[in-house]
């Protein structure tokens, strides 16, 4: 008998791509395979993001693409997975009559198992429990990977859910409340994916710097907002000396204290780059989304972040047309994108999401402003982005190459793709060198829109082996910070 064959769509941020991978390693020890597409597989998830209404509506067009499928091949499985399984739980089996499974984040594990119910005749399933009594964190399996298919860059998770409760997100409903994984197996699967090859690792939690661990040293001082993050960082950079680079994402200002701005100017291995969400730059908005900081609390601590790391980027999330934002409170935020000098950002139009409390606020931005905002929001901060680009032409940068960047007509390669640590993308002509996987001096000889070009230094050239020797084929799973709940 064949094996089972599995394919995950996965619609989301990081935390989902992160999910959908912990999917795949719980199929794969049960003894399925991944398949390419839908089409060959015996098991269709789809793992979804409900953060924003487009993701919810994209899950509804997918469905209904594989109607045809699932009523040609009666015994495939139809699973939706995600945060709006969690948050839509037995609804969407009643408004999906060729839907079997529904699947909740903290439910993952199971996945296994009840697929094998599905196609073993049980009834239709939804399974969203939340895992408050005993947490489940799922840990890659780095030591099964191939030492030549290792990625550059992986996710470690470092905890779930959120107890912000901003007025317009819905993650607390879709995650549940905060847990917090504990520091040594964090420190252990950092450890796993550098010992198999990784170079870079991005922690991730949907209030990433919220982390708590009583194994950790307590936090260094009494103010309310400083958490044990600051020492997750220094154990990791003492305990995995061979990590290359470390980012995190997303976290919240409140967290952003002296003792996570300490470790940015000590760990020489945290990135110079932070994503930093804001939202807005009203404090009359900030105040009606709950972020529980002022933009003159947001732009005092991102300059003392600056001053510790002299070079540092910021990119942020923002939403436009929150309910009751003016003219007058959108141009505050085009101010404070000015004012911080964000390099990128990621910036969506308000939309509504159920059981949160925006919703008792209504929707009174048109469609139109909301549009005609967001046009000017991102046109702003590719300014700003082109500007500061320009300013590396010139410079020497060092290049953590993620992977192939473009090819010739006849399949020759011709360039590389990497990232410096303020994350800024870098092509890099091919030199007959391998080059995925390793850390370069490149001069920057060119800027355009949204990245740079240069050259390898040519003492550089001498260490690096042939490419007929190329570490890795995979490209980096962590490319661009995804917004997420922060």
């Amino acid at each position: 008998m064949s094996a089972l064959r599995y394919y995950v769509q996965t619609m989301g941020c990081q935390m989902n791509v992160h999910d959908s991978d912990r999917m795949g390693d719980a199929l794969r020890a049960h003894g399925w395979t991944e398949t390419s597409g839908p089409e060959d597989a015996d098991l269709v998830v789809f793992n979804t993001c409900s953060v924003r209404e487009k993701a919810e509506q994209k899950l509804r067009s997918e469905l209904g693409k594989l109607a045809p499928l699932k009523k040609a091949k009666p015994e495939l499985v139809v699973a939706v997975a995600g945060c709006v399984a969690q948050q839509e739980g037995e609804k969407l089996l009643g408004r999906n009559p060729h839907l079997d499974l529904v699947i909740g984040p903290d439910n993952i594990p199971e996945l296994p198992r009840l697929a094998l119910d599905q196609r073993n005749g049980a009834l239709p399933t939804a399974r969203t429990v939340f895992d408050y009594d005993a947490p489940q964190f799922l840990a890659a399996q780095p030591s099964a990977i191939e030492p030549t298919r290792a990625p550059v860059s992986a996710f470690v998770t470092t905890m779930k859910g959120c107890d912000e409760r901003c007025s317009f997100c819905i993650v607390p409903y879709t995650r549940g409340s905060e847990r917090y994984r504990p520091s040594a197996e964090i420190i252990a699967e950092v450890q796993a994916w550098v010992s198999a090859g990784v170079r870079e690792i991005t922690l991730l939690g949907q209030t990433v710097d919220s982390f708590r661990d009583d194994a950790l040293p307590p936090p260094a001082s009494d103010d309310p907002d400083e958490t044990q993050f600051p020492e997750l960082l220094r154990a990791i950079a003492r305990e995995v000396p061979a990590l290359a680079r470390l980012r995190y994402t997303s976290p919240h200002p409140r967290h952003l204290t002296a003792s996570l701005i300490a470790a940015h100017r000590d760990l020489p291995v945290l990135a110079a780059h932070v994503h930093m969400p804001v939202q807005s730059g009203s404090n009359r908005i900030l105040k009606r989304m709950i972020r529980r900081y002022t933009r003159e609390e947001y732009l005092d601590r991102i300059s003392r972040l600056r001053g510790a790391v002299p070079g540092l980027t910021l990119s942020s999330d923002f939403i436009v047309g929150f309910p009751g934002e003016t003219d007058a409170d959108f141009e505050e935020t085009l101010a404070l994108v000015a004012e911080a000098g964000f390099t990128s950002l990621f910036a969506f139009k308000y939309s509504p999401r159920p059981f949160t409390p925006a919703l008792k606020l209504g929707d009174d931005v048109t469609e139109e402003k909301k549009s005609e905002r967001l046009q000017r929001l991102l046109a702003q901060v590719e300014a700003q982005q082109s500007a500061h680009l320009a300013t590396v032409v010139g410079t020497e940068v060092s290049v953590l190459v993620e992977g192939l960047s473009k090819t010739a007509a006849d399949g020759t390669l011709t360039s590389y793709q990497g990232r410096t640590s303020r994350n800024e993308i870098v092509h890099i002509p091919d030199c007959g060198r391998a080059l995925i996987g390793e850390v370069v001096r490149v001069q920057v000889t060119e800027a355009f829109r949204h990245s740079l070009r240069g050259d390898i230094h040519p003492s550089e050239i001498s260490r690096l082996a042939p490419k007929s020797s190329e570490r890795r084929t995979k490209r980096s799973l962590a490319l661009v910070p995804a917004p997420t709940a922060g």
